[in-house]
C-alpha cells in the first residue's frame, strides 16, 4: 500500500487505523513485535508518522512500548480481560438503566430493528457469526448513544478495543451465540417494559456470561 492510498486526514491517524484493523484481524498477533522499518516501507511513509501512530495505539492499550525493544501488540491476560469486562458491565448496565427510563418511541424502534437483525443473524441453520458480531456491537453502541454520556462512550470505546484483543472471542464458543441472543431478548424486554433495574441486571448478566465464555 502506498502513501497515495491514504485519506487526507492526518497521516498518523490513518496509519493508526490501518494498524488497528490489522491487530483486530490478527494480521498482527498479540505479543508480536511490530517491525517499524518494514511497515514504513510498506506504507511508503517515514518512521515519524508511524511512531506517532504507535503512540496513539499505546494510549488505547492495543500496543505496548518496551524500552530499547520497540513496540509490541499487547497481550491480554485473564486478569486484564476480567477487569475490562467488569468495567464494561458497570458502564453499559448503567447506560441500559438510563435508556429504559428515558428512551423515546423512535429510539426504541431503532433498538428493536437492530435486535431483529441479531435474530436473523442467529437463525437456526443460517447462523452468520461475523454479521452477528457486527450487529451486536452496533446494538451496544447505539444503546450508549441513546444514554447520551460522551465520557462514558469514550471509556467504553477504549475498553472494547482491548476486549477485541482477546485471542478467543467469546462468540466463537459453541452455543454462545444462542445464549447471547437470549440475553439480548431479556435486555430488550426490560427496556420495552421501561424497567431500569431489570435492564441493568440483564446487562450485567450478559457481561458475566460473556466473560465466562471468553476465558
Amino acid at each position: 500500500m502506498s502513501a497515495l492510498t491514504l485519506t487526507p486526514r492526518a497521516l498518523y491517524e490513518e496509519v493508526a487505523e490501518l494498524l488497528r484493523q490489522r491487530i483486530f484481524n490478527r494480521e498482527l498477533d498479540p505479543g508480536s513485535w511490530i517491525d517499524e522499518l518494514k511497515l514504513a516501507e510498506e506504507y511508503g511513509i517515514s518512521r515519524t508518522p508511524l511512531r506517532e501512530a504507535l503512540k496513539v495505539l499505546a494510549a488505547e492499550g492495543l500496543v505496548t512500548m518496551k524500552v530499547r525493544r520497540g513496540a509490541y501488540v499487547t497481550e491480554v491476560s485473564e486478569k486484564d480481560l476480567a477487569d475490562v469486562y467488569h468495567l464494561l458491565s458497570l458502564l453499559e448496565s448503567d447506560a441500559a438503566g438510563v435508556v429504559a427510563e428515558h428512551v423515546s418511541e423512535a429510539q426504541l424502534a431503532e433498538l428493536e430493528a437492530l435486535h431483529a437483525e441479531l435474530e436473523a443473524a442467529a437463525a437456526p441453520g443460517k447462523v452468520d457469526r461475523a454479521h452477528f458480531f457486527a450487529v451486536n456491537e452496533r446494538f451496544h453502541m447505539r444503546l450508549l448513544a441513546i444514554a447520551d454520556n460522551r465520557w462514558r462512550d469514550q471509556m467504553v470505546a477504549d475498553l472494547r478495543k482491548v476486549m477485541k484483543l482477546n485471542r478467543h472471542n467469546s462468540l466463537l464458543k459453541s452455543g454462545r451465540i444462542a445464549e447471547s441472543l437470549k440475553e439480548h431478548r431479556a435486555i430488550m424486554a426490560a427496556i420495552q417494559a421501561r424497567d431500569p433495574a431489570a435492564a441493568m441486571a440483564r446487562m450485567q448478566q450478559h457481561f458475566k456470561n460473556g466473560l465466562e465464555a471468553a476465558t
